[in-house]
């Protein structure tokens, strides 16, 4: 029996990780506050194939929180990607890392942050990124930069098999997992 729903089912190799890293997901981005508990924040984020970057609001909390308790952690993934267009086509693609934030720049107006603002606006929006990110040009941002090291991805929906638990009552997971 065809499972074509479950889409390709493992560990995303560097081409596909890139290409769905090229997309428009939003990274939801875990720091450490002042009292030691998890704070988790949507964003926007730049993949340049082998480091995260993050252009952050001067008043956000979270760059504060990562200039100071740099360990951050990061989940970008979708249920579904569907763009045959670009050739992007993706049944749950999850991407995990881990690392230390590296601070480029304080917040400031005019730093290294702003082509890679840029870009992010054009890769979210499309193109209403230049009169998004053009009138916000005067308020200052921070730069944030992240290589992982520890760097997990996955896509399909199916389970990876050292998750699952064989079992006489149930199927085996090759059977659940059979395309």
């Amino acid at each position: 029996m065809a499972r074509n729903w479950r889409g390709k089912i493992g560990k995303m190799d560097k081409e596909r990780t890139d290409l769905f890293l090229a997309g428009d997901s939003l990274v939801r981005l875990s720091v450490i506050d002042e009292e030691g508990r998890p704070y988790v924040v949507p964003l926007w984020y730049h993949w340049d194939g082998h480091a995260f970057w993050f252009v952050i609001r001067e008043r956000a909390a979270v760059g504060p929180y990562m200039r100071d308790r740099p360990m951050i952690g990061l989940v970008i993934d979708e249920m579904e990607v569907n763009e045959p267009a670009q050739g992007r086509q993706f049944a749950a693609p999850k991407v995990f890392a881990q690392g230390n934030a590296e601070l480029i720049e304080e917040p400031n107006v005019g730093g290294e942050w702003v082509e890679i603002a840029k870009q992010m606006a054009v890769r979210y929006l499309g193109e209403n990124g230049p009169e998004y990110i053009v009138p916000t040009l005067h308020q200052p941002r921070w730069l944030f930069k992240m290589v992982p090291d520890v760097f997990k991805t996955w896509e399909g929906v199916g389970w990876s098999k050292k998750y699952w638990v064989e079992s006489e009552k149930g199927p085996s997971h090759e059977e659940v997992h059979a395309s």
